[in-house]
């Protein structure tokens, strides 16, 4: 690490120290040249794929776009704050997840979908309605069956 002060590259770590929850480290240093201290943190980056739009653009992922259409399919809906915010905090380790670089937006689209659904059936059919592109009565009386539509129970894991 060069020392901000003389920039010299040679400097020795006096103390390290994890924050309480444990994704941030605090490392004091000294600079061997100039025997100034100076203090660096250090915490992992990960990095949200890049979105790719239909028409072949790409743009960075951008937390306040998805909270924006969320916000919006819920809006006068009886949803939580906290609620939303797991939803996103659920899309966003999905994507990470998924390790891919790029990501269409159509995955995107689907992962909004699935948990507007488990949130509230009516913004599901909101977002839906848009992000399906409806352009008729049946589509949404289509988009209202599959929210009807009893969810198959998950079959519990066996222990292998």
């Amino acid at each position: 690490m060069k020392c901000p002060f003389c920039a010299e590259p040679n400097t020795q770590v006096i103390d390290t120290r994890e924050n309480e929850e444990g994704d941030t480290v605090r490392r004091r240093r000294r600079c061997l040249s100039c025997d100034k201290r100076f203090t660096t943190y250090e915490r992992v980056e990960l990095r949200m794929p890049l979105i790719v739009k239909k028409n072949g653009s790409r743009a960075d992922y951008d937390r306040d776009k998805l909270l924006a259409s969320l916000m919006l399919a819920l809006r006068k809906r009886p949803v939580t704050t906290e609620s939303i915010d797991a939803a996103i905090e659920r899309i966003e380790e999905r994507l990470l997840a998924s390790g891919e670089r790029e990501v269409p937006t159509e995955k995107v689209g689907e992962l909004v979908m699935r948990e507007l659904r488990k949130l509230d059936k009516i913004a599901y059919v909101r977002f839906a309605s848009v992000y399906r592109n409806f352009e008729d009565v049946e589509e949404f009386r289509e988009a209202i069956r599959e929210v009807k539509k009893p969810r198959a129970p998950r079959r519990p894991r066996s222990a292998a």
